[in-house]
């Protein structure tokens, strides 16, 4: 029994997508189709603003591209570390903040033909029908979609009809143009956060990305302040979490930034401040191979707390954990898991602790030693590259051993990682002790 498309096109518009959130949903799709560029342009014409979403990627036949625009596609079965789950996000993304999705895409640079169809929600509205529209017979393209394509395989997204991003009838007049202009700054900054592995081309099996929007490089935007002389990085802490007849295991990568004296410089202290400044930045920032989904918060273990608002703590999983973890459509955000909530809460406290001495100064002026008191964490730059020393009671607060370590890192790196480690977990074998 199909579904009526009007209806249910209609109420799949509120999956709670905000706009960042839903043009960082298509670049998924442009980084699976191997692109190393997108560029995102918006542009404000009243009734006729569009939004236009291009890539450099290998593009799709005229059938891929029709299983494609499917809701809830079977075209490929998706991979573990996929960025990509449900087969639903280019449709729903798209037509949460538009009426009109038009899509045209290129495999072949020796040949220039396209293939082009939409959903138009009008027309939905009019046949009720899952019914797309080839665009190649309704108008031909128009130059906004095809020009990204004269000369390269690629694919082209375009939004026209904008209701629910420009929020009138009919927008025109300044308000409606500074609202767009808004959002568009709000979006480049979420989207500096979101894809900063890739922008700074650390996320594993992956080229280099480079984002414009409007023409203008994103920048990524490091949630650790890996740069600064004085952040704190503490040794990973793994937690292995068994759901349904699954193993796996949860990585929390702990940081403490520098209090405001001991930043390198103003503009830095403020550009670490982040999208939603500095309490709301503290906490998790959960990732699915390597894109960020959750930044900062504490998921119900703490309350935000101006005193810890220096520790950031990444958090990566096991990609056969996804259900454990509950990742929604818009991967705006995610639950931890029932069965790991006592033991990442232990994990944490002496993270917490560090993070409030960092934030009070000391008597001598400066902030307070990290690496001092019972904390169990020596004193190590983040420059060093080595991480800062899990020390034999932090480790059994997280209920682990050097073994344990060593085996949930080597299950969630790439292979450059796993070279690492194994020398590492090499030469602990050789002192035959825990000391490290």
């Amino acid at each position: 029994m199909l579904p009526s498309a009007r209806r249910l096109m209609k109420s799949l518009r509120d999956m709670g997508y905000e706009f960042s959130s839903a043009v960082s949903d298509l670049l998924d799709n442009s980084i699976e189709a191997g692109a190393t560029q997108v560029s995102v342009q918006v542009e404000f014409e009243g009734d006729n603003s569009w939004v236009r979403i291009a890539d450099n990627g290998c593009g799709m036949s005229p059938s891929e591209l029709r299983e494609a625009m499917r809701y809830g596609s079977s075209g490929r079965d998706y991979g573990e570390d996929d960025l990509g789950k449900f087969g639903l996000g280019m449709k729903v993304a798209s037509l949460s903040q538009c009426q009109s999705l038009a899509v045209a895409s290129r495999t072949s640079r020796e040949r220039a033909d396209m293939a082009a169809y939409s959903w138009d929600l009008e027309h939905i509205e009019r046949v009720n029908k899952w019914e797309i529209l080839d665009l190649r017979e309704n108008g031909g393209l128009p130059d906004i979609m095809r020009d990204p394509l004269r000369d390269r395989p690629g694919t082209v997204v375009v939004w026209r009809r904008l209701d629910r991003l420009l929020g009138y009838a009919h927008p025109y007049g300044e308000h409606a143009r500074k609202r767009l202009s808004l959002m568009c700054r709000e979006t480049e900054n979420y989207l500096a956060m979101v894809f900063h592995r890739f922008l700074e081309g650390e996320a594993k099996g992956r080229r280099r990305l480079r984002i414009l929007l409007n023409g203008n490089d994103v920048d990524p935007w490091d949630p650790f302040c890996r740069s600064e002389p004085n952040t704190k990085k503490i040794a990973p802490i793994p937690i292995k979490v068994e759901h349904e007849g699954v193993t796996g295991y949860v990585i929390l990568e702990p940081y403490i930034l520098p209090n405001q004296s001991s930043f390198s410089s103003v503009e830095a202290f403020r550009l670490a401040s982040g999208p939603a400044n500095w309490n709301q930045q503290q906490g998790f920032y959960i990732y699915r191979s390597d894109r960020l989904i959750q930044s900062g918060g504490w998921n119900r273990l703490r309350t935000a707390d101006e005193h810890t608002k220096l520790a950031r703590i990444g958090m990566k999983f096991s990609p056969q954990l996804d259900e454990a973890f509950k990742v929604n459509v818009a991967k705006m955000r995610v639950a931890l898991p029932p069965q790991a909530r006592d033991q990442i809460e232990a994990a944490i406290r002496p993270v917490i602790k560090l993070a409030q001495q960092a934030y009070r100064p000391s008597p001598g002026g400066g902030a307070a030693s990290a690496g001092s008191g019972k904390s169990g964490v020596s004193s190590s730059r983040s420059g060093s590259g080595s991480g800062r020393a899990l020390s034999p009671e932090l480790r059994q607060q997280s209920g682990i051993s050097w073994a344990q370590l060593i085996r949930a890192l080597l299950a969630v790196a790439d292979s450059s990682e796993r070279a690492v480690i194994k020398r590492v977990a090499a030469r602990l074998g050789k002192q035959g002790s825990e000391k490290g």
